[in-house]
């Protein structure tokens, strides 16, 4: 466990145990979710939340009970994009706060998810995440 972290897990299936029963109905929602999408993703624990990935990192849960810091910052899920801020978003729903890249959107219950928009969102993320590959390859 970090300085900055209130928990440390050895698995998914820990972390999920942890979660109060709310938060883990987002959190398998919002998991499923990116399977459906994205069948080949691979999911780790890092900062004892799920991270999603490919060639690089697609996205990431945060629930608010996994604390970064001393204190709870929000109620909730966060769902969050690390090239959020390239994602097609005419309504701004996607909160970019002071973060350069990464967007997110927060959710308190499975209800609150808008499943259209976070496919069409995990979809474009896989095609940034292929292009950065194939020009890191071509550079070489």
């Amino acid at each position: 466990m970090s300085a900055m972290q209130n928990v440390s897990f050895d698995s998914i299936e820990e972390f999920l145990e942890y979660l109060p029963e709310d938060e883990r109905n987002v959190t398998n929602s919002l998991r499923q979710l990116v399977y459906d999408c994205i069948p080949e993703v691979k999911e780790k624990l890092s900062y004892q939340v799920p991270f999603f990935s490919r060639h690089k990192t697609l996205c990431f849960i945060w629930p608010g009970s996994v604390l970064w810091g001393k204190k709870r910052a929000y109620e909730g899920v966060r769902f969050g994009f690390t090239h959020g801020k390239l994602l097609s978003d005419e309504e701004r729903d996607l909160r970019l706060d002071q973060r350069k890249h990464v967007a997110y959107m927060e959710f308190k219950s499975v209800n609150e998810i808008p499943f259209d928009k976070m496919r069409q969102w995990l979809f474009e993320s896989v095609v940034l995440d292929d292009e950065a590959h194939f020009h890191k390859k071509a550079k070489k």
